[in-house]
Protein backbone atom coordinates (compact mmCIF):
# COMPACT_ATOMS: atom_id res chain seq x y z
CA UNK A 1 0.00 0.00 0.00
CA UNK A 2 1.79 3.54 -0.88
CA UNK A 3 1.56 6.10 1.27
CA UNK A 4 -0.19 9.29 0.87
CA UNK A 5 1.43 12.07 -0.51
CA UNK A 6 1.92 14.78 1.97
CA UNK A 7 0.68 18.06 0.32
CA UNK A 8 3.15 21.55 0.33
CA UNK A 9 2.13 24.50 2.18
CA UNK A 10 1.45 27.32 0.04
CA UNK A 11 1.19 31.19 0.40
CA UNK A 12 -2.68 30.69 1.24
CA UNK A 13 -2.09 28.46 3.90
CA UNK A 14 0.73 30.78 5.40
CA UNK A 15 -2.29 33.77 5.37
CA UNK A 16 -3.92 32.08 7.21
CA UNK A 17 -2.01 32.14 10.41
CA UNK A 18 -2.82 34.14 13.21
CA UNK A 19 -0.50 38.18 12.81
CA UNK A 20 1.15 37.54 16.19
CA UNK A 21 2.86 34.71 14.58
CA UNK A 22 5.82 34.60 12.02
CA UNK A 23 4.75 32.20 9.40
CA UNK A 24 7.40 30.50 7.04
CA UNK A 25 7.27 27.70 4.53
CA UNK A 26 10.65 25.75 4.79
CA UNK A 27 11.10 22.31 2.11
CA UNK A 28 6.79 22.64 1.60
CA UNK A 29 6.30 22.67 5.85
CA UNK A 30 4.18 25.32 7.27
CA UNK A 31 5.97 26.81 10.60
CA UNK A 32 4.64 29.05 12.30
CA UNK A 33 6.76 30.60 15.33
CA UNK A 34 6.11 33.25 18.56
CA UNK A 35 7.99 36.81 17.83
CA UNK A 36 11.43 36.66 19.39
CA UNK A 37 11.80 37.31 22.64
CA UNK A 38 13.05 40.58 24.28
CA UNK A 39 17.06 39.23 24.44
CA UNK A 40 16.55 38.81 21.33
CA UNK A 41 15.09 41.33 19.76
CA UNK A 42 17.59 43.90 21.10
CA UNK A 43 20.50 41.23 19.69
CA UNK A 44 18.77 41.86 16.19
CA UNK A 45 17.83 45.58 16.65
CA UNK A 46 21.33 46.30 17.92
CA UNK A 47 23.03 44.40 15.31
CA UNK A 48 20.80 46.01 12.14
CA UNK A 49 21.65 49.53 13.80
CA UNK A 50 25.44 48.97 13.89
CA UNK A 51 24.99 47.89 10.25
CA UNK A 52 22.67 50.38 9.15
CA UNK A 53 24.65 53.54 9.26
CA UNK A 54 27.49 52.57 7.73
CA UNK A 55 26.51 50.30 5.18
CA UNK A 56 23.06 50.86 4.22
CA UNK A 57 23.04 55.09 4.63
CA UNK A 58 26.31 55.22 3.71
CA UNK A 59 27.47 57.31 7.58
CA UNK A 60 31.19 56.55 8.16
CA UNK A 61 30.87 53.57 6.36
CA UNK A 62 31.52 52.35 2.67
CA UNK A 63 27.46 52.22 2.13
CA UNK A 64 25.95 50.33 -1.10
CA UNK A 65 23.65 48.22 0.67
CA UNK A 66 20.10 47.80 1.45
CA UNK A 67 19.44 46.55 4.93
CA UNK A 68 16.03 45.21 5.99
CA UNK A 69 14.89 43.70 9.65
CA UNK A 70 12.67 40.99 8.51
CA UNK A 71 11.99 40.69 5.43
CA UNK A 72 9.35 38.18 3.55
CA UNK A 73 11.25 36.08 1.01
CA UNK A 74 9.88 34.34 -1.16
CA UNK A 75 12.66 32.10 -2.82
CA UNK A 76 11.61 29.15 -5.24
CA UNK A 77 9.30 27.02 -3.16
CA UNK A 78 10.13 28.69 0.60
CA UNK A 79 9.15 31.27 2.09
CA UNK A 80 11.48 32.65 4.55
CA UNK A 81 11.81 35.78 7.35
CA UNK A 82 14.89 35.83 8.34
CA UNK A 83 15.70 38.46 11.10
CA UNK A 84 18.05 40.67 9.02
CA UNK A 85 18.80 40.44 5.47
CA UNK A 86 21.13 42.95 3.16
CA UNK A 87 21.22 43.07 -0.59
CA UNK A 88 24.32 44.39 -2.26
CA UNK A 89 22.95 47.63 -4.29
CA UNK A 90 25.34 46.53 -7.59
CA UNK A 91 23.08 43.53 -7.88
CA UNK A 92 19.39 44.90 -6.54
CA UNK A 93 19.71 48.41 -7.20
CA UNK A 94 15.77 49.48 -6.47
CA UNK A 95 14.20 48.87 -3.78
CA UNK A 96 11.02 46.65 -4.42
CA UNK A 97 7.68 47.84 -4.55
CA UNK A 98 6.06 44.98 -3.94
CA UNK A 99 5.40 43.07 -0.54
CA UNK A 100 7.64 40.26 -0.34
CA UNK A 101 11.52 40.30 -1.73
CA UNK A 102 11.85 37.51 -4.54
CA UNK A 103 15.65 38.30 -5.31
CA UNK A 104 17.99 36.35 -2.53
CA UNK A 105 19.40 38.58 -0.52
CA UNK A 106 23.67 38.30 -0.42
CA UNK A 107 23.37 38.04 3.43
CA UNK A 108 21.36 37.11 6.42
CA UNK A 109 20.85 36.85 9.98
CA UNK A 110 19.29 34.42 11.97
CA UNK A 111 18.82 35.11 15.94
CA UNK A 112 18.33 32.01 18.04
CA UNK A 113 15.98 32.25 20.79
CA UNK A 114 14.92 29.20 23.01
CA UNK A 115 11.15 28.29 22.45
CA UNK A 116 9.83 24.80 21.65
CA UNK A 117 7.72 26.55 18.74
CA UNK A 118 10.89 28.40 17.26
CA UNK A 119 11.82 27.01 13.68
CA UNK A 120 15.36 25.73 14.13
CA UNK A 121 17.42 28.42 12.13
CA UNK A 122 19.47 26.29 10.67
CA UNK A 123 16.91 24.14 8.72
CA UNK A 124 16.51 27.54 6.59
CA UNK A 125 20.67 27.31 5.63
CA UNK A 126 19.96 23.95 2.37
CA UNK A 127 17.35 26.71 0.96
CA UNK A 128 19.55 29.74 1.48
CA UNK A 129 22.75 27.78 -0.31
CA UNK A 130 20.30 26.60 -2.78
CA UNK A 131 19.60 30.78 -3.87
CA UNK A 132 23.58 31.50 -2.90
CA UNK A 133 22.91 34.19 -0.18
CA UNK A 134 26.56 34.19 0.09
CA UNK A 135 27.09 35.20 4.00
CA UNK A 136 24.84 33.38 6.59
CA UNK A 137 25.22 34.83 10.71
CA UNK A 138 23.94 33.01 13.61
CA UNK A 139 23.32 35.37 17.15
CA UNK A 140 22.62 33.54 20.25
CA UNK A 141 21.86 36.42 22.86
CA UNK A 142 21.43 33.62 25.59
CA UNK A 143 25.37 31.85 24.94
CA UNK A 144 26.53 35.36 23.55
CA UNK A 145 28.16 34.30 20.30
CA UNK A 146 27.61 34.97 16.58
CA UNK A 147 28.56 32.07 14.03
CA UNK A 148 29.74 33.41 10.55
CA UNK A 149 28.94 31.40 7.79
CA UNK A 150 30.40 31.52 4.07
CA UNK A 151 28.87 29.74 1.00
CA UNK A 152 31.79 27.82 -1.08
CA UNK A 153 30.52 25.63 -3.91
CA UNK A 154 27.27 25.63 -2.37
CA UNK A 155 27.89 24.40 0.70
CA UNK A 156 28.01 26.54 4.22
CA UNK A 157 31.61 26.70 5.97
CA UNK A 158 31.81 28.11 9.18
CA UNK A 159 34.57 31.40 8.70
CA UNK A 160 34.25 32.72 12.18
CA UNK A 161 33.13 31.41 16.16
CA UNK A 162 33.26 35.11 18.03
CA UNK A 163 31.61 35.13 21.54
CA UNK A 164 31.37 37.40 24.80
CA UNK A 165 32.12 41.18 24.01
CA UNK A 166 34.72 40.95 22.08
CA UNK A 167 35.36 43.38 19.02
CA UNK A 168 34.35 41.09 15.18
CA UNK A 169 35.45 41.92 11.99
CA UNK A 170 32.90 39.81 10.20
CA UNK A 171 32.38 39.12 6.38
CA UNK A 172 30.69 40.73 4.35
CA UNK A 173 30.66 43.30 6.54
CA UNK A 174 34.57 43.54 7.73
CA UNK A 175 35.24 47.07 6.65
CA UNK A 176 34.59 47.77 9.74
CA UNK A 177 34.29 46.56 13.26
CA UNK A 178 31.58 45.86 15.27
CA UNK A 179 31.02 45.76 18.93
CA UNK A 180 29.46 42.32 19.90
CA UNK A 181 29.07 43.95 23.88
CA UNK A 182 26.35 45.78 22.07
CA UNK A 183 24.43 42.71 21.20
CA UNK A 184 23.73 41.75 24.51
CA UNK A 185 20.83 42.68 27.06
CA UNK A 186 23.74 44.32 29.25
CA UNK A 187 25.42 45.90 26.47
CA UNK A 188 26.71 49.32 26.03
Amino acid sequence: MASPTKRRATHDDLLKVEPHLVAEIVDGDLHASPRAAPLQTRARSRLGGQLTGPFDRGWGGPGGWWIIDEPELHLGPDILVPDLAAWRRVRMPGYPAEPAFTEAPDWVCEVTFPSAEQLDPTKKMPAYAREKVSHLWLVDPVARTLQTHRLDEGRWTLSGTFTGNAPVRAQPFDALELALAALWADGE
